[in-house]
């Protein structure tokens, strides 16, 4: 993109393959995923805006294709998936610091693997480091038929937690509790705050990961257990509430955007991440795919509300 804008700025163009220098590694990608944010950056709203011209992408999955002079972590032919680039994951080839490339498992595609490095460590870092999630407790995930969503259901699930989640269609509730969902609620029913308190006995919820706090946040506090935390992952403006239901609980609202994590608490969240993959606990679930060219196309559809899974885009490098 050389403006920003609408889906229509996202351009294909030919531009050289870039090369590792110390530290780096260059990534052949075969699939790419798309989140929220970069069509937030796509547009000049995000709070962090790139020089232009610029490549989209974080996410993606590939094989090495070549390493810098210091890497010895990598190799040429490894399977990997990325969380980070420097120069973008919309294209065939992307250029990563090494800290940014993780191992792909073999029982992983690569469409998954490319479903992995925002959505998995939004959710791990929002349920289990922000939100101090713990075995027993009872969390409610908002949108739990989305990229961020069914991680966050995977993942809580693998933890020992009492999982609810929430979707606007029937395809998304079956979704949701495929990955794991105790119980699900639909969110077009406007009595569905009082259907999950009713669901614990009218205890609350101990957890709620918030994809659209700008909606649910006021409803939010009034079905949390005393102590409940929510971790706000996302929203789209601002919200009322009324600042006694955080006083009656001692709740906590908690934000987070994944930028700020210390690279210690990423590369723990990272290897965390991989375990899980390679012992079956994780599987992404994946929704529509795209070409590569298609990339406006998979702009618009990302922010289609009941988005179902991860969208991804594929490159002609796996042919």
């Amino acid at each position: 993109m050389t403006a920003f804008g609408g889906p229509e700025v996202l351009r294909l163009e030919e531009v050289p393959t870039p090369k590792p220098g110390p530290g780096e590694v260059l990534v052949r990608v075969h699939a790419v995923g798309v989140n929220p944010v970069e069509t937030y950056v796509r547009a000049g709203t995000y709070a962090r805006l790139p020089e232009l011209p610029y490549t989209p992408g974080n996410d993606g999955a590939g094989v090495v294709e070549q390493v810098g002079p210091d890497v010895t972590e990598f190799k040429a032919g490894d399977r990997v998936y990325t969380a980070g680039s420097l120069t973008g994951t919309y294209a065939e080839f992307a250029l990563c610091r090494k800290e940014q490339v993780h191992p792909l498992p073999a029982n992983v595609s690569f469409a998954q693997g490319a479903a992995i490095g925002t959505p998995y460590a939004t959710a791990y870092r929002g349920l289990l480091q922000r939100a101090l999630a713990k075995p027993g407790e009872t969390v409610l995930v908002h949108g739990a038929s989305g990229a961020v969503g069914t991680a966050a259901v995977q993942l809580a699930r693998a933890d020992g937690l009492r999982v609810f989640g929430t979707a606007g269609s029937d395809q998304g509730l079956k979704l949701a509790r495929e990955q794991g969902a105790h119980e699900v609620f639909d969110h077009r029913a406007p009595e569905h705050f009082e259907q999950i308190m009713q669901a614990t006995g009218g205890r609350g919820v101990d957890v709620i990961v918030e994809m659209l706090a700008n909606v649910n946040l006021g409803n939010d506090l009034t079905i949390l257990a005393n102590g409940g935390r929510v971790v706000i992952i996302g929203s789209r403006g601002p919200v009322e509430i009324n600042p006694r239901n955080t006083m009656q609980r001692d709740a906590d609202i908690r934000g987070m955007i994944l930028p700020n994590t210390p690279p210690q608490e990423m590369a723990s969240i990272h290897a965390a991440l991989v375990a899980r993959l390679e012992n079956g606990t994780l599987r992404p679930a994946i929704g529509k795919e795209f070409a590569l060219a298609e990339a406006a196309e998979a702009h618009r559809a990302v922010m289609e509300s009941g988005a179902i899974g991860k969208i991804v885009l594929r490159t002609e490098s796996e042919k």
